[in-house]
């Protein structure tokens, strides 16, 4: 069966040659203009993947993305003509799978796409994606991160990069490995993205148990640091 993509952009050039190059690649497209108009094709069409513009009019792409987030975990892959890291780190913490800077090579696109596709595929044996630590439950089965007995609400990437440490305690990765790991693609961005993920992880982890932390390894990276019995 086709996959399907939804295309919210209201650049008309941009969102023609989209869905060309898409329905070339083989999916079935569906196309908005309006933040909101995509909100309601997002609910009508039920795509497999999203390619989400930031500047859009009566609701922005951050909009956009936050509510979709509140009921799905479908990939979406932001565009935009902005560069800067604020703007790459907002979409990100919202919860978009990645990121692409306008001009962009429409197969550079592509290939991100199918990458966030495999990435995001259900295995068909999943294994339990649950970790548990004194204090701390890191569920990626369903998305649950919990504290001390509590539910912390935490955007799927900052869980994701969490799992990612926590699943080989005591290893140190660099920024480069973990954005390449946990995002699945040689990341063209800013590594402090990883920072600002570890900066509120930190926070929501705060105090909940001296059997382990998120460490820094200065000059090198991160860890998720196991004390010994």
């Amino acid at each position: 069966m086709a996959k399907k993509a939804l295309i919210i952009e209201d650049d008309a050039n941009i969102a023609e040659l989209l869905r060309l190059y898409l329905e070339k690649d083989g999916f079935t497209v569906a196309q908005a203009a309006q933040g909101d108009k995509g909100l309601e094709l997002f609910e009508s069409f039920s795509p497999d993947i999203i390619l989400l513009d930031i500047m859009l009019p009566v609701m922005d792409g951050w909009k956009v993305c936050a509510e979709i987030r509140k009921t799905s975990k479908v990939p979406i892959i932001m565009l935009t003509a902005k560069s800067e890291t604020f703007d790459k780190v907002t979409g990100l913490e919202l919860g978009a799978d990645d990121y692409v800077t306008k001009p962009f090579e429409v197969k550079e696109l592509l290939a991100r796409i199918h990458a966030v596709l495999r990435r995001t595929e259900e295995p068909s044996a999943p294994e339990s994606k649950r970790l548990e630590f004194p204090g701390l439950i890191i569920n990626l089965d369903s998305y649950e991160l919990v504290v001390n007995g509590k539910k912390v609400d935490t955007p799927p990437k900052e869980l994701e990069l969490l799992y990612h440490l926590a699943s080989t305690p005591n290893r140190v990765y660099t920024r480069n490995q973990l954005l390449d790991e946990v995002w699945g693609f040689d990341y063209f961005g800013d590594s402090r993205t990883v920072d600002v993920h570890i900066k509120r992880l930190r926070e929501k982890l705060e105090g909940a148990s001296d059997a382990w932390s998120l460490k820094t390894v200065w000059g090198v990276g991160y860890k998720f640091e196991v004390a010994e019995s």
